[in-house]
């Protein structure tokens, strides 16, 4: 599953599927950039992509070591405490092969030029950050398509090479698990909702058929939900019966509290999954409402030495809400921040120069005028900050822009309806 990023398109769950990275308000803390703590264990960077394994990995690994070992033991109990050897080879193969299927998502999005900010190997798969969302449906189908395709291919293989080894030995069991477990990752993935793969190329279609990216995601968000329901219902209900090749009284206890447990648990993903699905397309529906221009206060120039009650009293006459510190030259040098004009007392402020109340000017603190939309929030949250200077193309003062009005926009349009 390829995931928007943490902050920009696209999380989904399961093994190997892709989820879209929810923008917040602008305002929230920027995304963790490779490197930075909570990201998880860095373990290569294949076409310039950070892989990481999160935390919540070795817990799913252990628990594939345990359930895998207790297989082997029925099938090759002369192997004794060994078979949790092979049992651990075969969970490190197993996320291997749902690397490949990120790795797919990610050189597609590449191909396609959407930048891929990392890999994640974590709990029940792995999630491909990609930081935009296609233009096209036909390029949303395809990318949803390839992690599914290459985990079918996958399959394939393990299944030629089922010929060249012995049944019944190690290499014929690790060589069989590992076919079933691609097959039953592209199956899982290819299930039609948000947010897994066949989600995306569920709304990749009624995109394209209806036009709007919108009625795309709803139905696939529904449809999603639709699916968190069936599997939390249904796997219990398949495992009890005989269908998976288990008479329906050799089934202990344990296993149906571990098959509840497993369902509940794909469920919520693929229920919380489909949610932020809705979300990201409100969101995007709206974004383009947040324009730089419309939201940017008047504000005019002082001298750092201007006492604050002269300053206010000239914004006021000029019907001016911010104030930018200028040098002898008219050179904006810092923003004066709300928050300290608003700490400063009445009374106090014609002693006060607006230069002990502002913050230096740095090169990120400036935006251009015609920013807005997805490309504002982005801006905002690689650089933030209270305030920002605007500036038109030539290099002339637009205002200031608040990130707290940023914020209220942003309300505003994710409550429309």
């Amino acid at each position: 599953m390829d995931e928007r990023g943490e902050n920009g398109q696209a999380p989904t769950g399961g093994p190997g599927g892709r989820p879209p990275a929810p923008h917040g308000p602008p305002r929230k803390r920027p995304a963790r950039e490779p490197g930075e703590p909570g990201n998880g264990f860095l373990v290569g960077r294949p076409f310039g992509v950070p892989v990481y394994v999160a935390p919540s990995w070795f817990l799913v690994a252990a628990l594939i070591t345990w359930v895998f070992g207790g297989q082997l033991d029925r099938v090759l109990p002369e192997l004794g405490a060994v078979r949790y050897l092979v049992s651990l080879f075969f969970a490190l193969a197993f996320y291997a092969s749902v690397l490949v299927h990120e790795l797919a998502h990610t050189v597609a999005a590449l191909r396609f030029g959407l930048p891929v900010r990392r890999i994640q190997l974590q709990f029940f798969g792995g999630v491909s950050e990609i930081e935009k969302e296609s233009e096209r449906p036909g390029r949303e189908f395809v990318l949803a398509f390839v992690g599914p395709l290459l985990s079918l291919v996958l399959a394939a293989v393990f299944y030629g090479l089922l010929y060249a080894v012995e049944p019944g030995t190690v290499p014929g069991v690790l060589v069989a698990g590992l076919m079933i477990s691609n097959l039953i990752v592209a199956v899982f993935n290819l299930l039609p909702g948000l947010p897994l793969d066949g989600g995306r190329m569920l709304r990749a279609v009624v995109w394209k058929c209806t036009g709007s990216a919108m009625k795309g995601s709803v139905a696939a968000a529904w449809a999603g939900r639709g699916l968190a329901v069936a599997v939390l219902i249904g796997l219990p209900l398949l495992t009890q019966s005989d269908l998976l090749g288990d008479a329906p009284e050799t089934v202990s206890a344990t296993d149906t509290v571990f098959d509840a447990l497993l369902a509940a648990i794909l469920a919520a993903i693929i229920w919380t999954g489909a949610g932020n699905g809705l979300r990201m397309a409100r969101l995007r529906e709206h974004l383009p409402a947040l324009r730089v221009r419309t939201l940017t206060r008047r504000a005019i120039p002082v001298e750092g030495t201007t006492p604050l009650s002269e300053a206010l009293r000239r914004a006021n006459e000029a019907g001016a809400r911010a104030l930018v510190v200028v040098d002898g030259y008219g050179t904006p040098q810092a923003l004066v921040r709300e928050s300290g004009i608003v700490a400063v007392p009445e009374h106090r402020r014609p002693w006060v120069a607006v230069s002990t109340l502002a913050q230096d000017l740095t090169d990120d603190m400036r935006v251009s005028a015609e920013l807005g939309g997805e490309e504002l929030l982005e801006r905002l949250r690689a650089h933030p900050a209270s305030e920002y200077l605007v500036v038109e193309e030539t290099g002339e003062i637009y205002g200031v822009l608040s990130a707290a009005d940023v914020d209220r926009a942003f309300v505003r349009a994710m409550a429309r309806p």
